[in-house]
């Protein structure tokens, strides 16, 4: 083409066109028969094509969950890299004995990878059912590999499934009897904690409080009572000494008599120790003693139990006054007249003394009583102070226990219940009640071969001739450099053109 800037309208296209026709139809032909000798030389394939249908499980998701909760799409793939594995492909191969010609030329990878492209797997929208096909020269072998396939897959799947619910409820169970394990040294932790700390959890605060506020009133009754104890023993020693003074000079006790002088009448003193000589009983001074030690001895039985140390004290002592009795009785030797004497030998001032000193021993043991007892109720008032300011740690930690513990009862519990769903899922599985894969449609054997290898095969060749055609026409316009009209000479020879003889064609006689 000389003229490469000129513009073509439809009649220069339909000019080169009819001027190059056999540069376009003589490749098309040769390429076009090309393809249909190729087409009618190749062999005859058959497909056959099994409809697998996913029915759901036969009992309801509300009272059985599945384990298995994947999507079809996942599964399907899953299972066709099982079942398209160069294991389960060569024992196909083996069993019905295919390709047996390709043996010769063809290695056993190669031969399962034309395997692989001759079997198709595809799933069938979003309605729950998929198609597996198969294609060969054999339509029985073709139709016996399809069903083949399919006994497969729906194997595969089963066996997956209960597969993977039987994980899935050992893995639960494996977690489960670990949290079982964790609750349980958690739950003997808080026993521990709880008999380590007994009375100081915070259960315990109100009673520990009641009982600090009764033991204070007790321990204010009994500094009372030893208040009083104290204040007796010092009128008791100065009445003593009092006495003492009065023996030495000789005068007479006023415990005894009424001044004449004061005008007073003679009284009759409560004890009998401060009775005239007159009045008074015979009576030593451990008799004395004895009666005050006894009479104090039923005092304190009345307020404590026999194993009171104040009782136990007691009656060694009062044990200890009969003894020194009978060992005085068994020197006088029965003679009333000496022991009579020796009773009166006494004067009144001594015997208010024996009596006094008497009253002084008394009081003495009650104030070591008291004191013993102020110290053990202050020290269990130290006790429950102490069980009151260590509640508030106690609590928190009894807190961080409980709330450890309560987490993983929470987790244990949720574990449980997913372990016996889990169980249930494997029971489902196992007798067969779950999701499965079922043939609707088996295959058959094939009636006619495959059309649509022919059919690809002559359309490739139609195009290809068509371009090839075309490409050896434009070719040959591109390189043709004869003029073929007025602005084709003017544009190379840059002449201007007068006049233009039109072509003239005899028309016939």
């Amino acid at each position: 083409m000389i003229n490469t800037e000129k513009s073509f309208s439809i009649h220069d296209y339909t000019e080169i066109f009819l001027r190059r026709i056999w540069y376009i139809v003589i490749p098309f032909i040769i390429i076009m028969g090309g393809a249909i000798f190729y087409a009618s030389s190749l062999p005859k394939m058959y497909r056959a094509t099994t409809l697998i249908l996913v029915t759901r499980q036969k009992v309801p998701e509300s009272f059985v969950r599945p384990t298995v909760t994947s999507r079809i799409e996942d599964r399907l793939q899953s299972i066709s890299q099982e079942i398209m594995s160069r294991t389960r492909l060569e024992q196909v191969i083996s069993e019905f004995k295919l390709y047996a010609e390709e043996t010769k030329s063809l290695s056993r990878e190669e031969i399962v990878e034309t395997m692989r492209k001759h079997t198709q797997v595809e799933l069938k929208g979003k309605e729950g059912y998929f198609t597996i096909s198969y294609v060969g020269k054999d339509p029985k072998v073709v139709t016996m590999v399809t069903n083949k396939l399919a006994s497969l897959f729906i194997e595969e799947n089963l066996k997956l499934r209960e597969q993977q619910a039987q994980g899935t409820s050992e893995f639960l169970s494996i977690e489960l009897n670990a949290m079982k394990t964790k609750l349980e040294e958690q739950e003997a932790t808080i026993t521990e904690f709880k008999k380590r700390h007994l009375s100081e959890l915070p259960e315990q605060r109100d009673a520990n409080l009641k009982m600090l506020e009764q033991l204070q009133l007790q321990s204010q009754k009994v500094n009372d009572n030893l208040k009083a104890a104290l204040d007796r023993r010092l009128i008791i020693q100065k009445q003593i000494s009092d006495m003492k003074v009065q023996a030495a000079f000789g005068l007479p006790s006023r415990n005894l008599e009424s001044s004449k002088e004061e005008g007073t009448a003679e009284t009759t003193p409560s004890d009998p120790s401060q009775l005239p000589l007159s009045k008074q009983k015979t009576q030593s001074p451990y008799e004395a003693q004895l009666s005050q030690g006894r009479n104090l001895l039923s005092e304190l039985r009345s307020k404590y139990t026999k194993n009171h140390p104040d009782i136990v004290r007691l009656e060694r002592y009062i044990a200890d006054l009969e003894r020194n009795m009978d060992k005085m009785k068994s020197q006088a030797g029965g003679e009333n007249t000496k022991l009579k004497e020796t009773t009166i030998s006494y004067s009144p001032v001594d015997a208010s003394i024996q009596e006094m000193e008497s009253q002084l021993i008394t009081t003495e043991v009650e104030i070591k009583r008291l004191n013993d007892e102020d110290s053990r109720i202050k020290a269990r008032i130290a006790g429950f102070q102490a069980r009151v300011e260590n509640t508030p740690t106690r609590e928190l930690a009894m807190a961080n226990l409980t709330r450890d513990y309560q987490n993983t009862k929470e987790t244990y519990e949720s574990l449980l219940k997913k372990s016996q769903e889990a169980q249930q899922a494997e029971n489902l599985e196992r007798r067969q009640k779950g999701e499965q894969f079922k043939v609707i449609d088996p295959a058959r054997i094939p009636e006619r071969p495959m059309q649509e290898q022919i059919l690809k095969i002559l359309l490739l060749g139609f195009m290809a001739g068509l371009a090839f055609g075309f490409g050896m026409a434009f070719f040959r316009e591109q390189m043709d450099r004869s003029f073929r009209d007025a602005e084709d000479l003017e544009t190379t020879m840059e002449f201007k053109v007068l006049a233009n003889i039109p072509r003239i064609q005899k028309k016939a006689a």
